[in-house]
């Protein structure tokens, strides 16, 4: 299987595997898993990635998921094709987050204001930040109180027909007649407090909108960061549905805040009653790496958990709809006093606190180095161990696109890079204290300058630089940078790491393989490829492998 032009140590070295996601909780999941395995094996594949969300928490499950574990792992001992677990999921953690939900990346909240009620402490309401947020009133150039709208008059305008709430809505449709790309969008220049939480809503209906994916509420600071990454969750038709996010402002005053669409394409989209307001301990992580700490308005008094208030935790973070997934629709948990409190009728707090980040349809990322995740990372191994048997593990450190920020890692005065390379050589150590021999495999975006290892990534905390440090040469990358393919294959082996190219990714078989093909070329240690796919599509999987076969020929 020697990849043409490339260049391998061994014949006998080369792979051709196949990812695949299972729930082995289901039979019928595991019997499509087996199905799948045995049409590779006659494809020509050796070897199967396989994951599963539960093997986040393995312990603790029915006895049917470790039967159908042995299963697998039988079936796939006769059949002579190689399982290879999937473990360490460092960026996509919700998984792990089952185990304890705190354990997620966290950002903080410094000397947010509350005031006591009736027993309990809450965030100051400050009003609505976003003072026409129900469209009633426009002038020539747009709604009053924005800041500007695209194409009003063209493709936006006020709806007294269909609206929400009050008098009227903002309706946008032909979205190229104001913007010749298709953008429609409202935005607002706003002032917030530095390091607060802030929550957004919107109420939005929407008729025959296809790419509604593109529809975004984005408040965005100066240097174009970003400070929210969560999807808005639209379908194409819908009612009026209650959309939030929830953000924090890190160390901006001023932000624009953008909501509508990008590249509009057809239908149409109202939007009404928009509220914009500081919320306090949404998502809100207790562990020592996110210290809480309740001060009086002054900061000369320091109120303590257990004397002066109860236990304060927001109990559906981590739990909504399941153990380790997060939402932003709860309403903020008030600190409850104590019957013996300190704390006073009116009396105003200075709050510091930390909570979570959620990245697109509920991704979260786990602390890179509280002491807890290893002891579950750790776990994981062994279980796949005792049931999988396998000779080389899989490790997920993918697209971590939060990290850094809460107390723990701040206090090593390291940057996000070299944070992600004292985790990635802790995840490697852990693995080989179950299994020695075992090699250890990686994704190679996070360890790439040439993909996402670098400055001004997401919600990470400085530069993911030398993130690579964390990799010893025995690592091998699983290489997925098919936009920049020579430049990343030529890099990792010039580092000294052996490769194996996750390729096809749902897309034209042969284009995909050309184009890893051709940046192949002149590349030491390339070991293989991956017939990887997001979408469970093996429709190409026959195709895929006579294509690798014939290149290597």
């Amino acid at each position: 299987m020697l990849l043409p032009g490339a260049r391998m140590k061994a014949v006998e070295e080369a792979r051709l595997w196949v990812y695949a996601t299972a729930n082995f909780q289901v039979d019928a999941s595991t019997d499509k898993l087996l199905a799948l395995l045995k049409r590779a094996k006659t494809a020509g594949y050796d070897g199967a990635v396989v994951t599963d969300y539960k093997f986040g928490q393995i312990d603790g499950r029915i006895d049917r998921y470790y039967r159908n574990l042995e299963r697998t792992r039988t079936t796939a001992q006769k059949l002579g094709m190689e399982l290879i677990p999937c473990v360490m999921p460092i960026g996509y953690s919700n998984s792990i987050l089952q185990n304890n939900p705190n354990l997620a990346a966290g950002l903080p909240v410094k000397d947010c204001p509350f005031v006591v009620r009736g027993g309990v402490a809450r965030v100051v309401d400050g009003g609505n930040l976003l003072p026409g947020g129900g469209f009633e009133q426009a002038g020539r150039h747009g709604p009053e109180g924005w800041s500007w709208v695209d194409g009003f008059g063209q493709s936006t305008h006020l709806d007294r027909t269909t609206k929400h709430g009050g008098a009227s809505a903002l309706r946008m449709s032909s979205f190229s007649k104001g913007n010749e790309v298709g953008n429609c969008r409202v935005v607002r220049n706003l002032k917030l407090e530095p390091w607060r939480q802030y929550r957004m809503t919107a109420w939005i209906k929407t008729k025959g909108v296809p790419n509604v994916g593109d529809m975004k509420a984005m408040p965005l600071a100066s240097g174009g960061l970003a400070l929210n990454h969560m999807t808005l969750g639209v379908k194409p038709t819908q009612d009026w549905t209650r959309h939030q996010i929830t953000f924090n402002s890190q160390d901006r005053t001023e932000v624009k805040l953008y909501l509508g669409i990008w590249s509009g394409q057809a239908g149409t989209i109202w939007i009404d009653d928009l509220d914009l307001r500081q919320v306090g301990g949404v998502n809100l992580l207790r562990r020592p790496g996110c210290p809480l700490s309740v001060r009086s308005e002054d900061g000369k008094i320091e109120y303590l958990e257990g004397r002066d208030f109860e236990k304060w935790t927001d109990p559906k973070m981590g739990s909504v709809p399941w153990a380790g997934e997060y939402g932003v629709s709860q309403a903020d948990p008030p600190i409850r006093l104590t019957k013996n409190s300190r704390l006073r009728e009116g009396q105003r707090l200075r709050v510091s606190f930390h909570h979570t980040a959620i990245i697109y349809d509920g991704q979260v990322s786990c602390c890179l180095l509280e002491k807890e995740l290893f002891t579950h990372l750790s776990r994981q191994v062994e279980l796949l161990d005792k049931y999988f048997k396998p000779s080389r593990y899989f490790m997920q450190h993918d697209e971590l696109r939060v990290a850094g920020h809460c107390q723990l890692c701040r206090s090593t005065g390291k940057t996000g890079g070299q944070l992600l390379a004292d985790n990635a050589r802790r995840c490697v150590a852990t693995i080989r204290e179950v299994n020695p021999k075992a090699e250890i495999l990686v994704w190679s975006d996070m360890f790439d300058p040439h993909h996402n290892a670098r400055a001004n990534y997401y919600l990470v905390n400085g530069t993911l630089a030398n993130s690579w440090e964390g990799l010893d040469k025995s690592v091998v990358v699983m290489n997925w940078n098919r936009g920049k393919s020579a430049r990343s294959l030529q890099w990792f082996a010039g580092r000294g790491h052996r490769q194996l190219i996750a390729g096809y990714y749902d897309g034209n078989p042969r284009a995909n393989y050309r184009r890893w093909q051709e940046g192949a070329k002149g590349v030491n240690g390339v070991l293989g490829y991956m017939y990887t796919t997001w979408r469970n599509r093996y429709d190409d999987l026959e195709t895929f492998a006579k294509l690798v076969r014939a290149g290597q020929r």
